[in-house]
């Protein structure tokens, strides 16, 4: 994340209006960012909360509804219910139903959807995943390539730095160290 800080504030972080960290979900995002970019708004991605709806896949599609126009509460409250419905005769159910009700409701203030989008916010990391496919995964995954995590870290760096117009400050601050 160190690096991530620092490119932030290369791209001007400190100047920006609305500033926004958006995660799937997992707590260590939020204690980075919470760490890192304090203040920033904190957006869990819809497309992963839609995710660990799927999971529940027969009551889905309502409980989608929900989420989508922000209403968390009312979901981890239904959630919680068909849990408690279950408990009795298909325990393993009750208990996965739990463990997702657990997610909605630790992550419901940065699944307020409706209000980021009429702030014009993205709620989706499709595109920073894409970017990160497009920089990282095709240039590491390719037929016969095997990587040490220095190797991988390094190749990572240049190709970065090279989409980022910084190649030959790459190269120079490399000198200088």
């Amino acid at each position: 994340m160190e690096i991530s800080n620092t490119e932030a504030w290369r791209r001007g972080w400190e100047w920006a209006a609305t500033r926004i960290v958006i995660g799937d979900g997992a707590a260590w995002i939020w204690n980075l960012a919470g760490q890192h970019f304090p203040g920033a708004i904190q957006i869990v991605d819809l497309y992963h909360a839609r995710q660990h709806l799927w999971e529940l896949a027969d009551w889905m599609v309502p409980m989608k509804d929900l989420l989508d126009h922000g209403r968390a509460e009312l979901l981890v409250e239904w959630l919680r219910e068909i849990a408690a419905a279950h408990a009795g005769t298909q325990p393993g159910l009750a208990e996965e139903i739990g463990r997702q009700a657990d997610y909605f409701e630790t992550n419901t203030p940065r699944m307020r959807y409706p209000e980021f989008r009429e702030q014009g916010l993205f709620v989706g990391s499709g595109v920073i995943e894409a970017g990160c496919k497009a920089i990282v995964y095709v240039r590491l995954k390719q037929s016969g390539m095997f990587w040490t995590v220095r190797g991988a870290n390094a190749i990572i760096a240049l190709r970065c730095c090279r989409f980022n117009q910084r190649f030959e400050d790459f190269w120079a601050e490399t000198r200088a160290a």
